[in-house]
């Protein structure tokens, strides 16, 4: 098999001469770009009126088919905005920023998942004609999934891990089992002790000829992960590609349209999603924002193989190429499980048809009884804010839990702007007081369960490639409840009189921040 370098030292140079300059060099280039902008906006409008004014009609008529356009609301009031304030400056940033154009730039192209047999699609129907004849409502939601390529999988079972530390060791056992194949997609490769651990395992199955591939996010790991860590991927057989280079894409703003899935599959037989990175933070190894809670989930069996065609579709987006058919990368080993799992993923290039944002919402209006959420980011689209407030109206037990101990407070701020309304609705908020939930999961009736790298915020359903599972009346629901239990217990409930008590000028930052949060 003919390995595809990393890249030569002076195109790493290149690329990442430190990644303080790299992100400096970006950052000064959007402010730059801003500043220009403006200049050119006074200058026209001092010296060539005429000209400024038919550029002020354009604005406008952008503005509206800005409105006319599918998609996100938050997104077009924002550009709206901009586009009747400053029309000149905002033609010109929406063309550098604004359009779709941008996802479907970033040297990716549109690319299939592996075709399915048609015995998997027959058994994915008739699981979803099962499921539906238990429980209508989530029949409906598979079908769904199922209608966007997303089988639904019997023959499954759910182990989920309450920590990181816990996770990882799970991880390292499995990776060194591995005889055919290991696949990594992740948004954050840290180096540090997790690292160390990762990637002694990988260099050992290597060298016994298992295949391995891993595809990490450039900005996720600009400052993490060294050039000497690249090059030693590379001398021990594994292949690499960095996602969506940061340095290729500085004219745009490089934070957004990320890679920011966690998946690693072995054999085709186990997968690990979650919200958990191979980082120390999120094994605890050190103290940042007080305790890292964190979650997992891995799937064996039938349901395993939805990850890895996630991956090789990713792969393939990317340009490259497998040296075997897809069907080499299927499991080989059947195993019973209860209930059923059904993993999927979203992107960019996906816009306006947002699989996650749709799950989440149809995922509220089907709770009953009980809906929980933990989340570390919180900036929504009014749709499915409202409908956590109907559910709560209804009857149904929402609790959403946050962090004690944010890790950006601005964000934090934006998501504070939300709180009172969905209090005012008899929603239940809690801050986990031991510091950060980066844990990113649903609980809807003890009886279905949401797992994955989605963060409830614009960033998720609109800008990034993220991944997550559902599991149907599996055992491993009743685990994450009796962890977001143990959560709960743990949280200081947030009141609408705390909410009430914001100082002014928190209250209005907090309100400026909101309005242009689809930019962080």
């Amino acid at each position: 098999m003919r390995k595809r370098s990393l890249p030569q030292p002076e195109e790493r140079t290149e690329r990442r001469i430190s990644a303080a300059t790299s992100l400096s060099i970006c950052a000064l280039t959007v402010i730059a770009q801003i500043v220009l902008t403006l200049a050119l906006t006074q200058l026209l409008a001092e010296k060539i009126s005429y000209v400024y004014f038919i550029l002020e009609l354009a604005g406008a008529v952008v503005a509206i088919w800005v409105y006319l356009r599918p998609g996100s609301p938050s997104y077009k009031l924002v550009w709206m905005c901009l586009l009747l304030a400053l029309p000149v400056a905002g033609m010109i940033l929406f063309l550098l920023w604004g359009g779709s154009h941008q996802a479907k730039s970033l040297s990716l192209r549109k690319v299939a998942p592996p075709v399915e047999r048609e015995g998997a699609r027959q058994a994915s129907a008739a699981n979803v004609a099962h499921l539906s004849r238990r429980s209508p409502a989530w029949g409906r939601l598979a079908s769904y999934l199922q209608s966007r390529d997303f089988l639904l999988y019997g023959g499954s079972q759910a182990r989920y891990f309450a920590e990181g530390a816990d996770f990882f060791d799970d991880l390292v056992l499995h990776l060194q089992r591995a005889e055919i194949y290991i696949f990594l997609e992740y948004y954050i490769l840290a180096e540090g002790q997790i690292w160390d651990r990762i990637f002694h395992v990988l260099r050992e199955r290597a060298a016994a000829g298992v295949e391995v591939r891993i595809i990490f996010d450039d900005f996720g790991n600009l400052t993490r992960f060294s050039d000497a860590s690249l090059q030693a991927l590379q001398d021990a057989g594994v292949e690499v590609e960095v996602f969506n280079p940061v340095h290729r894409y500085v004219n745009r703003i490089y934070f957004n349209y990320r890679d920011h899935r966690k998946i690693a599959v072995i054999d085709g037989v186990h997968a690990y999603t979650g919200g958990i990175n191979i980082a120390d933070e999120y094994a605890n190894l050190f103290v940042r924002f007080g305790h890292w809670k964190d979650t997992g989930v891995r799937i064996d069996g039938a349901g395993a193989w939805g990850f890895a065609s996630q991956f090789i579709q990713m792969w393939k987006m990317i340009g490259r190429s497998l040296p075997n058919e897809d069907d080499y990368y299927r499991p080989r080993v059947e195993i019973e499980g209860t209930g059923w799992c059904q993993p999927f993923t979203d992107g960019p290039l996906n816009n306006p048809d947002n699989p996650i944002e749709d799950t989440y919402l149809q995922l509220i209006a089907s709770a009953q009884k009980m809906l929980y959420i933990t989340t570390p980011y919180y900036a929504v689209e009014e749709s499915m804010q409202k409908a956590l407030c109907i559910a709560a109206d209804a009857g149904v037990d929402v609790r959403l839990v946050v962090p004690a101990i944010p890790d950006k407070k601005y964000v934090y701020m934006v998501a504070e702007t939300y709180w009172g309304e969905l209090l005012a609705h008899g929603v239940k908020i809690y801050r986990y007081t031991p510091g950060f939930v980066h844990a990113k999961s649903v609980m809807v009736d003890r009886e279905v369960a949401l797992v994955g790298s989605t963060n409830m915020d614009y960033r998720t359903f609109q800008l990034h490639y993220e991944c997550a599972v559902l599991l149907y009346h599996m055992p491993a629901v009743e685990d994450l409840l009796e962890d977001m239990d143990r959560m709960v217990a743990q949280s200081a409930p947030y009141t609408l009189a705390e909410w009430d008590q914001r100082s002014w000028l928190r209250k209005m930052c907090a309100s400026l921040l909101r309005l242009v949060a689809i930019w962080f």
